[in-house]
């Protein structure tokens, strides 16, 4: 694989800035990548669940990516998730990502039909890895939304087998002692991406590296937690984890994380607009409301 490194700090899921009329606005990415660069964020995670993968076209994806690259100016790692639930959109996605110069690529699984059995699942991903050989792929685990549910750990190993450039997972999901398992495999050789914003309990697991969505408008607060968690100073990470739990207990108040996260990049000066639909667009009521309760946490003194 051509230079790879293991991730390590935050890695940013990137919401898809749209204009009024829906359509994709790249113009917003030079100012949003010079704020991810103006912060201790690691790398950035293209077009993930966050960037609104699934409303986006193929075509919109490359170009989302390619004004990434080419924002970036290499100042952080980009990863782009190539996930589908055609096998072969995935591939050309992958291809893509390879040819414009992307860090690494992510996929997850697919959840229209699912694959039953690991092996199911390895088969599946296979030919996009390989679509992409020089680069490292992450596996996307994320039950929640795809209702694959299988063996995270029975899947690195068995992966490995058939997908060379097969490197971790980004592992979006509460169980803890699965994902301590994966981290401990084969004396550590895969990387584990801790994907929960209850980003303590990853690192208290042993991870070294997390992607999220929260990540994009309180780094600082991410940042003191692997800090502290590094110095062993519990009571510090914990006191910056309450208040990551207290904007999220916001964000949920307001649709979740694209929903709500994407308003907040507007209130922090970067205007993603809305969500395509059909997540709904945020009234202007609902935007002085939702200041209300960022203020209420002392969210702008984070």
């Amino acid at each position: 694989m051509n230079n790879y490194e293991k991730l390590e700090g935050m890695v940013a899921a990137t919401f898809t800035p749209l204009d009024e009329n829906g359509d994709v606005n790249l113009s917003v990415i030079d100012k949003y990548a010079d704020w991810i660069a103006s912060t201790p964020i690691k790398g950035i995670f293209v077009c993930g669940t966050t960037g609104e993968f699934s409303s986006l076209t193929i075509d919109e994806r490359k170009l989302i990516l390619e004004k990434w690259l080419v924002s970036a100016r290499k100042r952080f790692k980009v990863i782009a998730h190539v996930g589908s639930n055609c096998q072969r959109s995935a591939m050309e996605l992958a291809r893509h990502a390879a040819q414009v110069g992307a860090d690494a690529i992510a996929s997850i699984a697919p959840s229209f039909f699912k694959p039953g059995t690991v092996d199911e699942l390895v088969d599946f991903f296979a030919p996009i890895c390989h679509s992409a050989a020089g680069l490292p792929f992450y596996y996307y685990n994320m039950p929640s939304i795809t209702g694959v549910n299988l063996p995270v750990d029975k899947f690195l190993v068995e992966g490995k087998k058939k997908i060379p450039n097969l490197v971790g997972t980004k592992f979006t999901h509460n169980n803890l002692m699965e994902m301590g398992v994966c981290i401990e495999l084969e004396q550590h050789r895969f990387e584990v991406l801790h994907g929960y914003e209850i980003l303590i309990s990853g690192l208290a697991m042993g991870a070294v590296a997390g992607v999220g969505s929260t990540y994009n408008y309180i780094p600082n607060v991410y940042q003191a937690i692997f800090d502290s968690m590094k110095m062993n100073d519990l009571e510090t990470a914990r006191h910056n984890q309450i208040k990551s739990i207290r904007t999220v207990e916001v964000i949920i108040k307001y649709g979740g994380g694209v929903r709500g996260g994407k308003a907040i990049m507007k209130l922090i000066g970067i205007d993603c607009g809305s969500c395509r639909l059909p997540i709904k667009p945020f009234s202007v009521d609902e935007y002085e409301k939702l200041r209300g309760d960022l203020d209420a946490i002392k969210f702008f003194e984070f």
